[in-house]
């Protein structure tokens, strides 16, 4: 009997998990270029697919005479449910609608049932972050037996109460980064063409920033820009990835083509960049620029000692006037190498 459920409860997650897959409900809304977008699609800087989207089949619970269904069959469990709403019994009718999806989960009253628990979670109990769980249960095995655009909006909606007001524990409320992202992440991936998804990028971004994970905030920003160029959330996005890459680059100034790859990016930013922004991405781009000029005066300086010889000196200081003629250490570096040409003739 134990095999015969564990085999049922295998063959429902992978059944579930693979016409979540195949679209077993077509994907709400559009991408950039008219193009549809799907979950399976990259998304650089999300958590792996596996850590966002596990979805696990309800099975009945142990101790079946306190915790099970208090009818025999589901249609009557539903009403049943339904008449403890009506008194305003709504922890109850939570427990008998959840129930009722673990005994009958392929019932015509399942689908309804997990909607109306889902729900009760949210408006009545006040319990976002199940709600969350639960709408996203709904969307994971019943998508074909629900409205899904609006139940994904649902789920986002919940998503945003969540970041809002933190998780709750004995009382006292905590913002919770990561499970937040992950949520606004199960968001993007179960509707990638909905119409918030620029908006929930953003969001994603930002919290991958609030975590110090810089490097993955910007692959977010980045693939925010690429897919929704027009949009507003991507002229944020232009702005907020300038900011991440020179915290980056300040931790790590040493790197020469981290140095060029910001300094490239800065300068397309100006191009692309809100007006309000330009100020602060030109003295970024001003910073960037002093750092590799830094490291080619250091560079340079390093020729001039007595284990090299005057030749490679006058090299390096030679390619250093080129590249930085009006480089504050110029001077400094001219007089220099009029005395080593000097020495050199002599």
């Amino acid at each position: 009997m134990f095999l015969k459920k564990s085999l049922f409860a295998l063959c429902a997650v992978v059944g579930a998990t693979c016409a979540f897959a195949l679209g077993e409900h077509p994907t709400p809304g559009i991408g950039h270029d008219n193009n549809a977008r799907y979950a399976t699609d990259a998304y650089p800087g999300f958590d792996k697919v596996d850590e966002i989207l596990k979805p696990e089949r309800k099975e009945p619970k142990w101790f079946a005479f306190i915790n099970g269904p208090n009818r025999a069959e589901a249609k009557s469990q539903f009403e049943y449910c339904q008449s403890l709403e009506r008194e305003g019994n709504f922890k109850k009718a939570a427990k008998h609608y959840d129930a009722l999806v673990r005994e009958w989960p392929t019932s015509p009253e399942a689908s309804k049932a997990q909607q109306r628990y889902a729900e009760l979670l949210l408006n009545e109990l006040d319990d976002a972050e199940e709600a969350f769980r639960a709408y996203r249960y709904l969307l994971d095995f019943y998508s074909s037996r629900c409205k899904y655009d609006e139940m994904v909006d649902r789920l986002y909606h919940v998503a945003n109460t969540l970041r809002i007001e933190g998780k709750e524990v004995m009382f006292i409320r905590f913002a919770n980064t990561v499970e937040v992202r992950r949520a606004y992440e199960a968001c993007v991936l179960h509707a990638p063409g909905a119409k918030w998804v620029p908006e929930a990028m953003l969001i994603i971004a930002q919290l991958r920033e609030d975590e110090g994970k810089f490097a993955e905030g910007i692959r977010v920003f980045e693939n925010l820009r690429n897919l929704y160029p027009d949009s507003s959330e991507a002229k944020i996005a232009i702005y907020r990835e300038a900011v991440l890459r020179m915290k980056l680059l300040r931790e790590h100034e040493y790197n020469r083509s981290r140095c060029r790859d910001v300094i490239d990016y800065l300068k397309l930013a100006l191009r692309t960049c809100r007006p309000e922004d330009a100020v602060e991405i030109q003295a970024f781009l001003n910073e960037a620029n002093g750092m590799i000029e830094r490291e080619a005066y250091v560079g340079a300086k390093f020729y001039d000692s007595p284990t090299r010889t005057k030749r490679s000196a006058i090299n390096a200081y030679e390619k250093f006037l080129r590249e930085y003629p009006n480089s504050e250490h110029a001077e400094e570096i001219s007089a220099r190498l009029e005395q080593l040409k000097q020495g050199e003739t002599k």
